[in-house]
């Protein structure tokens, strides 16, 4: 993938990984739409970036679908996907109030996979019309799942769910694209520096950067960033999982 003359959506865009990867994509030449629930922050960085910001509910159709005219209309035809958007919960499946709440489960799996899904059946078919690249290439999406999806620990039953479900629809969507020359990959980060790591207590920090093998310290957003890039310039890279995570296999807790 080219990016000159390109447009990107990155969903979850207005913090963390998905704002480390808007700002690298915006140095590489690319138009990017924020899509986020943050009005405040989204908006703040869309003007720093000269790109446009919607407010999105990933998992409601209306609300993709208008954030994709909006998008559309300002920046043309996306040929990048970045899926970032997503919640976390810690629940145990039997805990000390009765057992696990049906509805904070399928809200996880709603905004994390459904969400997911949703952008990536919408958007695919804007990009469908885009003229191909080299190979015929029409567009990259990259995903975002976690370690969770293979080592969920205790009380994540919904998060680790809905990265798995993540995980397991990356093959089948990059066949069920290939046709249209549209690529689709995934990358599970283990723990990264984002806002909800900002408030953890220092010492829980310092704990979760010890059990990274190498290097001993949290995740960087912009090696998050960094690793999308390739993947959407390597066109051979498709229908793969990619594990950014340091060599962690995570503990039950």
């Amino acid at each position: 993938m080219k990016f000159s003359g390109t447009s990107a959506i990155v969903t979850g865009g207005a913090s963390g990984l998905g704002a480390a990867t808007a700002e690298a994509l915006v140095a590489e030449g690319v138009k990017v739409a924020l899509w986020d629930m943050n009005a405040e922050k989204g908006e703040a960085l869309a003007q720093k970036l000269g790109g446009v910001f919607c407010s999105v509910d990933v998992g409601d159709e209306v609300s993709v679908q208008k954030a994709l005219e909006t998008t559309v209309a300002a920046h043309g035809t996306p040929s990048i996907l970045v899926n970032c958007a997503g919640i976390a919960i810690g629940e145990k499946t039997v805990g000390k109030n009765g057992p696990h709440r049906l509805e904070s489960f399928k809200n996880v799996l709603d905004v994390n996979l459904a969400g997911t899904f949703n952008c990536i059946r919408l958007v695919s078919v804007e990009m469908e019309k885009n003229d191909g690249q080299a190979d015929g290439e029409r567009g990259v999406i990259i995903n975002t799942a976690s370690v969770a999806a293979y080592e969920g620990q205790i009380g994540q039953a919904a998060y680790a769910a809905s990265k798995g479900g993540v995980v397991a629809m990356t093959l089948p969507i990059a066949r069920d694209l290939m046709n249209a020359g549209i690529r689709v990959n995934t990358i599970a980060p283990g723990i990264f520096w984002t806002p909800m790591m900002a408030g953890m207590d220092q010492k829980v920090q310092d704990a979760l950067a010890a059990m990274v093998p190498f290097p001993k310290r949290l995740g960087r957003p912009e090696e998050y960033a960094s690793l999308a890039l390739e993947i959407c310039r390597n066109t051979m890279i498709n229908g793969a999982v990619i594990r950014l995570d340091g060599a962690i296999r995570m503990q039950p807790k």
